[in-house]
């Protein structure tokens, strides 16, 4: 069982130590309710634009050379994440550095300079960055599902922005107030995982996360809640002899219920998510219609999504798509059988388990478990609930999939061929 301790700074961030046993790492990661889904429509892509400049240096470590140097000094890796959901910074040490870990993190993290050459010169990183990104079919085609899924709404606009806002729209003055508005201790939390032995209970660690300045409660999401079901098909022709399809599903599930996000997880690994499930066995193995496909559920904070994915031949797509959709119904109409279930079940359950063993793993569940639902970040407990789910509960799931779905493709496709069927 994880040891969990939870106390809440002057500054309101809340700090989690979560003791993991048989590890010789600690992580220690901080994140903020301030993900793509928190910009407004002008400022796409200012959240993960503002994560890599925070790398650039803070005030005790104030260049990126500072940094880089400071963790490979500590043996420490470095790294970071902006969702739609949430931005994170985090950092894996051995034990007996995590002080010095987290005090490199909370310094740039919670004081960085945003100096306005090192910007301008990250500009055209970050270009490249969205440039390599539309040159890999896979990348443009999940950009594409969230489009098709979303539409407008801040969900359905691309996590990294466009080149034109990178390069001639945001301002440091603009990043400066996007930050201050978003990244309020109120709406993040800061975590320390793993072995905690060398880290002692003397207020060193919470004077260090208390350097992230009190801000104000942040403003709600504009738009909040997402827009309702409207299946969209959108088609990204691509001279290629390879095909990337997307289907997208919206399940009938509470995300704010645990247990039915569980039930969730488990439906979409026998449908797609393990070498033995439906997806696999018939598309891959038995009809030899695609190299790769899976089912993946993603539970924002108010909308549950269901997605499947397959690369395959481009002449097999129409087959590939039809048969999908078929298996899809098929679970609705007729339900998953037990013995499906009780595999689905113990591989999710395994699955998650194994993940645990990683300290990073750990902080990335915890963040999102207290940031985006506001629930018990214990690992256990996140086991314990896979392992609670019923076959009742699974083919309940499966029969709220109903047949309304959006779909992207980037292949040498037309929108009248994938209608059609």
């Amino acid at each position: 069982m994880s040891s969990i301790a939870v106390s809440t700074l002057d500054n309101g961030l809340r700090l989690y130590r979560i003791a993991v046993e048989g590890t010789r790492a600690v992580t220690v990661l901080a994140a903020f309710d301030a993900g793509a889904r928190t910009e407004r429509p002008e400022e796409n892509g200012m959240a993960h634009f503002l994560e890599h400049l925070v790398f650039k240096g803070g005030e005790k470590y104030p260049t990126y050379r500072d940094v880089n140097e400071a963790a490979e000094s500590i043996g420490a890796v470095l790294n970071a994440y902006t969702s739609h959901d949430l931005v994170a910074f985090h950092i894996t040490a051995r034990s007996q550095r995590g002080l010095e870990a987290a005090d490199l993190l909370t310094d740039f993290v919670a004081r960085p300079r945003i100096d306005p050459g090192e910007l301008d010169r990250e500009r055209g990183v970050v270009v490249q960055e969205i440039a390599r990104s539309n040159d890999q079919p896979s990348a443009m085609a999940e950009n594409l599902i969230d489009e098709a899924v979303f539409g407008e709404h801040p969900l359905g606009r691309p996590v990294l922005g466009t080149p034109e806002h990178i390069s001639d729209t945001f301002t440091r003055d603009g990043i400066v107030a996007f930050r201050n508005r978003r990244w309020s201790p109120l709406h993040g939390a800061a975590f320390v995982v793993g072995n905690l032995e060398a880290l002692d209970d003397d207020g060193a660690l919470e004077e260090m996360f208390s350097r992230f300045p009190p801000e104000p409660e942040p403003e709600p999401y504009e738009p909040a809640p997402p827009p309702p079901p409207h299946p969209r098909t959108l088609v990204r022709e691509r001279d290629s002899s390879q095909s990337h399809l997307r289907l997208s599903y919206r399940p009938s599930v509470d995300v704010t219920s645990p247990k039915q996000r569980a039930a969730l997880a488990i439906y979409s690994t026998l449908l797609g998510g393990s070498m033995g499930s439906r997806l696999f066995d018939e598309i891959r193995e038995q009809r030899g219609l695609a190299y790769s496909v899976s089912a993946f559920p993603h539970a924002y904070a108010d909308v549950g999504v269901l997605q499947l994915s397959a690369g395959l031949e481009s002449a097999k797509c129409v087959e590939a798509y039809r048969r999908m959709r078929e298996i899809v119904t098929e679970l609705r109409d007729e339900g998953p059988t037990e013995g499906e279930v009780r595999r689905a079940q113990a591989y999710a359950a395994g699955a998650r388990t194994i993940a645990f063993e990683n300290t990073g793993a750990v902080a990335r569940y915890a963040a999102q478990q207290t940031i985006v639902y506001g629930e018990d970040v214990d690992p256990d407990k996140a086991i314990e609930m896979l392992d609670q789910v019923t076959f009742e509960d699974v083919r309940s799931v499966a029969a709220g999939v109903a047949d309304e779905l959006s779909v992207a493709v980037v292949g040498p496709h037309t929108l009248e061929e994938l209608e059609t069927v």
